[in-house]
């Protein structure tokens, strides 16, 4: 029996900052990996960078780029990297940069040019701003990739996962399903919280990932809900 194409990658968002993207994206990639898949990381843009050997870099991206099994520059993974870890719009026009999106795109494709699936890794939230005109959002539309939610569960959870999934379908992509992450301590009533999402959410729930679960169970748990081979 012939094995289903494993899919081309996966933008994924999140209800806010902080809530563990670069941690899902990470078991993500593994699970792809483990799939067979060759796989690569992105983040398209970055905040809160440092400078190392005279070039700004961030530890997210290079956490993707040790997670993936394809050798990538790191200009490719990260195009932009800003040292303020502030809004990623408010640190380009500080540092004089207009973030392009067709240098971003271009990035991309060099990426699955040389690869099976793609796991691009947003900043922030989904409308976040990249510059005057453009959001996180355009960026995930330029490469059409099925999303990915991660959803911090803590107070506030169920209003931003239910929006950013009104947000994700609005803008026409689909939502491959989401994931409850614990960011740190487990808040009260999150099984009630949980419950309150998965009834209203139309895109399944992938993985629900404790705050001590490891990379593996949490590739596990996504190689289940994604259904791959």
């Amino acid at each position: 029996m012939s094995r289903a194409p494993l899919p081309r990658g996966f933008f994924v968002t999140g209800t806010d900052t902080g809530v563990g993207k670069t941690r899902i994206a990470i078991a993500l990639l593994r699970a792809l990996i483990e799939a067979g898949a060759r796989a690569a990381g992105m983040k398209p843009v970055a905040s809160g960078c440092e400078l190392r050997d005279g070039r700004l870099v961030n530890e997210d991206a290079l956490a993707l780029i040790a997670a993936g099994n394809v050798q990538a520059a790191y200009e490719d993974v990260n195009p932009y990297a800003f040292a303020p870890p502030i809004a990623p719009h408010v640190a380009a026009r500080q540092a004089g940069t207009v973030v392009d999106r067709a240098r971003i795109r271009a990035s991309y494709l060099r990426l699955a040019a040389r690869t099976d699936s793609v796991v691009v890794e947003g900043a922030g939230g989904w409308l976040v701003p990249v510059g005057p005109h453009a959001t996180l959002a355009d960026i995930a539309l330029d490469f059409a990739l099925p999303v990915i939610l991660v959803v911090g569960m803590r107070l506030g959870c169920i209003n931003h996962a239910l929006l950013t999934a009104q947000a994700v379908a609005a803008s026409g992509l689909t939502l491959a399903g989401w994931i409850a992450n614990d960011p740190g301590p487990v808040m009260p009533e999150r099984a009630a919280s949980r419950a309150a999402i998965a009834e209203r959410m139309a895109a399944p729930c992938l993985a629900d990932v404790g705050s001590g679960a490891s990379a593996l169970s949490i590739a596990a748990q996504l190689r289940r809900g994604l259904a791959l081979s």
